[in-house]
């Protein structure tokens, strides 16, 4: 089939490789997110799926207004049979939804109808469930709510962040949308409804929900900061200074501390929630590179009085 892909981040990656590696389809066009600003200077630079389309030199398609009448025209104008979804980044209208005639098909990373929305993984993960997948499905106007052509499962396993987990689901969920694809092309292939009920919705994390809160329990602080390792990054305050924190640990064996309080000791950072403390792995001071937590503590010079908010 003629395919026009589109994706955006890193995710997307293993997905475009295999396409374009594909001996039954043939990517006419990628389509991604107009160059963004990236690194200390703030520089346009192209996606991650950009660059592999020119490396390939695969025609690039980079609207700054996809549902706009000028870019439907063109992609009207390329004919695919299916556009291929994943993580692309943008709302489609209807109108857009319409040209291709197999219509758009989404990578979509959780078991729907679980973690419908942009964040499943980190949502899944934040939750504490044991087993999410990838699903590919039918794009229709409501959001993710589509028919289903396949899943794969996967199992969260107890250290993984959302990056660890995102990296093994963008492989076999590459490998389901070429399959799905390829199930569409020869018409062996029928999406089947997603069920009523078992709906949940994982909205994107804002900076400010990624601030850990101090006044959970340890399993959860513990989760959480997983959750939003390594985008958009759990972070704290101690006094004026505002701290990136890689995943911690619960602490079995100490003694509990109040939510926040801080305590240092020769194997490292406790800090209080509302079961029992955790351990602090990684820190990353303004302005500097990620340390061991028990280094900076050194350099830090924290009192009985420090506290994380």
């Amino acid at each position: 089939m003629r395919i026009v892909f589109a994706g955006t981040p890193e995710p997307a990656l293993p997905s475009l490789r295999r396409l374009i590696e594909s001996p039954r389809h043939d990517v006419v066009a990628v389509l991604t997110r107009p160059d963004a600003a990236a690194g200390r200077r703030a520089k346009p630079a192209p996606s991650p799926a950009a660059r592999l389309a020119l490396e390939h030199d695969i025609p690039l398609l980079r609207p700054a207004r996809p549902n706009a009448e000028e870019f439907i025209a063109e992609l009207t104008e390329l004919a695919p049979d299916c556009c291929a979804v994943v993580a692309y980044g943008a709302l489609l209208s209807e109108r857009l939804l319409a040209v291709p005639r197999h219509g758009w098909v989404n990578l979509h990373f959780s078991l729907l109808p679980a973690w419908r929305g942009a964040a499943p993984v980190q949502a899944a993960i934040a939750a504490g469930d044991t087993v999410t997948g990838a699903t590919t499905f039918q794009i229709e106007p409501a959001l993710d709510a589509g028919p289903v052509y396949g899943v794969v499962t996967e199992t969260i396993r107890p250290t993984d962040t959302a990056g660890d987990l995102l990296a093994r689901l963008s492989v076999s969920g590459a490998e389901l949308l070429e399959t799905t694809l390829d199930g569409i092309a020869d018409g062996s292939l029928r999406p089947v409804p997603q069920p009523s009920d078992g709906v949940t919705v994982a909205p994107k994390i804002t900076v400010e929900q990624a601030r850990v809160r101090w006044d959970l329990p340890a399993h959860a602080v513990e989760r959480r900061i997983r959750a939003v390792t390594p985008n958009p990054g759990a972070w704290t305050m101690i006094g004026d200074l505002r701290l990136k924190l890689g995943p911690v640990t619960v602490d079995h064996t100490a003694d509990t501390l109040p939510p926040g309080v801080i305590r240092t000791d020769r194997d490292g950072v406790r800090i209080g929630t509302s079961s029992q403390p955790v351990r602090l792995g990684v820190i990353q001071p303004p302005g500097k590179k990620p340390m061991n937590a028990a280094d900076w503590a050194r350099g830090a010079r924290l009192d009985d009085s420090a506290r994380a908010e």
